[in-house]
């Protein structure tokens, strides 16, 4: 169970997701001032519907000031303020010489009730919010998020990249390495995982809960997809390169690592391994409530355009993509195998 009392990234997370925020917002009756165009509360407000004293509140805004504001929390002072008081004079029962006034918009008011450790209300709430993100995420999703992946419109062009590279690598594994006719394709393939995201596919499938059936590939985030061709077309080009230099004598397995390790430790690979591994362990931590420790370092909070990206009006229904071109789909597939 995720506490998000503790973690920054995962209190962002809910944040960033307007479709949860709407959920949660549909299910709370909290008499919020509607001021130029948004939603508000007054610091005494908050401390009311959470049942605890202001100066807990002052606590919480003093060490969490950055990320409170960050999450729609504002001092209304001038002019702001003075047209407040002449709308709202008779709800927040403020001193008239007050100069500034605290307010939280909805989104400041979950974060605090996501922090609020003294509050037994914020506890209820942060078990309602857990629930309701998890079932917004299922609902946009028809009920599962194992390959949400396929939601992003990136990913058809990125998978039929990578299947290109893919033929081309498994051609010079054919040719060029040494091992069993179908082992040695495992092999290098899971020096690559391993190279990219720190995982074989053991591992990835375990983390992810796949059925043995299920494809590693077709889970995989466009960006992993296109890091992943990369790779396999440098470990081609080395491979064969090396082989040529050598008389064509075929390399061992352990040639081909150290081959991939030298492209992983590459200066010009570094920053787009370091943006696939961000995307896979932020998104699947987010989307599939699954953790890759390997990569831990780099879980950063979802942001709001991948939510639109994955869940919201950007995404798109892969499988009735697929089931509007199987005819067309069947026809490829003919022609590559004649």
């Amino acid at each position: 169970m995720k506490d998000l009392t503790v973690s920054n990234i995962e209190r962002q997370n809910v944040l960033n997701n307007r479709f949860a925020i709407n959920k949660i917002q549909e299910q709370l009756d909290i008499p919020f001032m509607l001021f130029e165009g948004e939603y508000w509360l007054t610091k005494k407000m908050v401390a009311e519907i959470y049942g605890v004293d202001v100066s807990t509140i002052d606590r919480y805004l003093a060490s969490n000031g950055d990320e409170l504001k960050h999450n729609g929390y504002v001092l209304c002072k001038g002019k702001s303020l003075k047209e407040f008081k002449l709308q709202f004079a008779h709800l927040i029962n403020e001193a008239s010489k007050t100069t500034q006034l605290g307010l939280f918009n909805f989104r400041a008011f979950l974060n605090m009730g996501m922090l609020l450790t003294e509050s037994e209300r914020a506890k209820k709430l942060r078990s309602m919010i857990l629930d309701l993100v998890i079932a917004t995420i299922h609902e946009k999703t028809g009920g599962g998020t194992k390959f949400i992946n396929r939601r992003d419109r990136n990913y058809i062009p990125a998978a039929i990249t990578e299947e290109n590279y893919r033929k081309n690598l498994t051609s010079v594994i054919s040719q060029y390495v040494q091992g069993h006719q179908t082992y040695k394709y495992a092999q290098v393939t899971d020096l690559i995982y391993k190279a990219v995201f720190k995982e074989n596919a053991k591992e990835y499938r375990e983390i992810l809960r796949l059925d043995s059936k299920d494809n590693v590939r077709h889970t995989l985030y466009a960006e992993v997809l296109l890091v992943i061709s990369s790779f396999e077309n440098g470990v081609g080009a080395a491979i064969q390169e090396e082989c040529k230099q050598n008389g064509k004598v075929k390399l061992t397995i352990e040639e081909v690592e150290r081959i991939v390790g030298e492209l992983a430790e590459h200066p010009m690979q570094k920053p787009y391994l370091n943006d696939a591994r961000s995307k896979m362990a932020s998104r699947d931590f987010s989307f599939r409530d699954a953790y890759h420790g390997n990569i831990g370092e780099y879980l950063q909070a979802v942001s709001p355009e991948e939510f639109e990206r994955f869940i919201g009006d950007q995404s798109v229904d892969f499988d009735r993509i697929l089931e509007n071109n199987k005819d067309v789909l069947k026809r490829l597939k003919q022609a590559e195998d004649e």
